[in-house]
């Protein structure tokens, strides 16, 4: 039976809706149920034939991000962010010093390893430190989000999103970073000003906090002198123009090589869940395309003959906050696969992705990961709180995108 494109259309629409609303009613799910249970409706309708599943799936994006898993995983039981955090805590005397400190440090960070996973490590870090401190933690926690999803805007490794971007395009490790460092790096200078503007009494001038002492963790130096050896030889493949995904591989299996560390204890620091919600958005994505949706409803060639860096962005905003913004990526791949300037739309699709996750709470799972582990430690986030100071960065840091993007691209 061939596959009916008002089927796929449905199913898709029903599986997109879950996936943004993050739940199903009646049932308990979460965006990753929602994800497979709509792979298996297409399946079940005839849309999609079983033994095809494996072929829709990039695996070259799920190894990437399987592997920087791995890596993340040793940099964690190493204690290397521990020791960034204690760094920040001895270097900052000031909150407007830590402040910037602090966006700096989690910028960079989420370029190299990931955003979703800085904000996991670094979220209770700084409410340890705050609480210490008998300061708002609220401020820096919004910082944190902000800087994560900004700073992740730099590399094809900062963020999902940046990996299928990466993968599809073709685009090296160091054109992608030096095309949109610059907008990570103005971000990061707008999330200060902002944060600074919005709460004035805590970083009004002259106002000190002293650090307090380090914590007793530990840290494994011989693990954190290795993982930071391959994670530099890594990042020095990247550079040299090996493909990302392969070089990710290698690495990570290198670090699994080890005496001392049982393998459970770094597979215990996965987020398993997220690698099955890629491989089942490949899945309803692909749909479209197999199904004729898209040739029959959009004219891809059309759309991507009248894409701009401005209207290109400003539907990638929209699709992002509607569906989230890896979802948004697979769903524009086709049309910026055909636009004239297929790089210029790359990324264009990357920075605007990226960067509409800081729009609202809701906008990117990095922003929910800080809220969730605040929540835990009976910090309050409200939608509010946290959007007043989002749409301001989110506004500047896309016209500096789009700024940008125009006038080197």
């Amino acid at each position: 039976m061939l596959p009916d494109p008002r089927i796929t259309l449905a199913i898709v629409a029903l599986a997109f809706i879950g996936i943004a609303i993050g739940r199903w009613p009646i049932i308990q799910s979460n965006r990753t149920t929602i994800a497979l249970m709509g792979v298996a409706l297409l399946v079940v309708f005839g849309q999609v034939r079983f033994e095809d599943l494996p072929s829709y799936v990039n695996f070259d994006t799920i190894f990437l991000l399987f592997s920087m898993m791995i890596i993340n995983a040793n940099l964690k039981l190493a204690g290397f962010f521990t020791l960034s955090g204690r760094w920040l805590a001895r270097t900052a005397r000031t909150p407007r010093a830590f402040l910037a400190l602090e966006i700096l440090l989690c910028g960079v960070l989420s370029a190299l390893f990931l955003n979703d996973t800085i904000c996991l490590v670094f979220a209770p870090l700084i409410l340890g430190l705050m609480d210490k401190l008998k300061r708002n933690p609220i401020p820096y926690l919004i910082t944190l989000a902000l800087s994560a999803n900004v700073g992740s805007t730099a590399t094809l490794t900062g963020n999902p999103q940046n990996m299928i971007v990466g993968i599809s395009s073709g685009i090296p490790y160091l054109g992608f970073t030096l095309a949109l460092a610059p907008v990570a790096l103005l971000g990061m200078g707008v999330i200060w000003l902002t944060l600074v503007w919005i709460y004035p009494r805590e970083f009004r001038r002259g106002a000190v906090f002293e650090t307090p002492g380090e914590d007793g963790e530990e840290v494994s130096k011989g693990l954190l002198i290795k993982t930071l050896a391959v994670t530099a030889g890594l990042l020095a493949a990247f550079l040299a123009g090996v493909p990302i995904a392969l070089a990710s591989f290698l690495a990570a299996n290198i670090l699994l090589i080890t005496r001392r560390h049982r393998p459970h204890t770094v597979f215990a620091e996965f987020d398993w869940s997220l690698l099955v919600f890629f491989a089942a958005l490949f899945v309803i994505s692909g749909s479209l395309e197999t199904s004729r949706v898209t040739s029959e409803l959009i004219d891809l060639n059309g759309l991507a003959q009248r894409a701009t860096i401005l209207n290109l962005t400003a539907v990638t905003v929209v699709l992002s906050n509607l569906v989230s913004n890896v979802p948004a990526v697979l769903l524009l791949r086709p049309v910026v696969a055909t636009m004239p300037d297929a790089r210029t739309g790359w990324l264009t699709l990357a920075a605007a992705s990226t960067l509409a996750g800081n729009l609202t709470l809701l906008g990117s799972v990095a922003n929910l990961i800080v809220a969730e582990t605040a929540s835990r430690w009976r910090v309050e986030i409200s939608f509010w709180e946290y959007t007043r100071a989002g749409i301001i960065v989110t506004l500047a840091t896309l016209a500096i995108a789009v700024g940008w993007l125009s006038f080197t691209g």
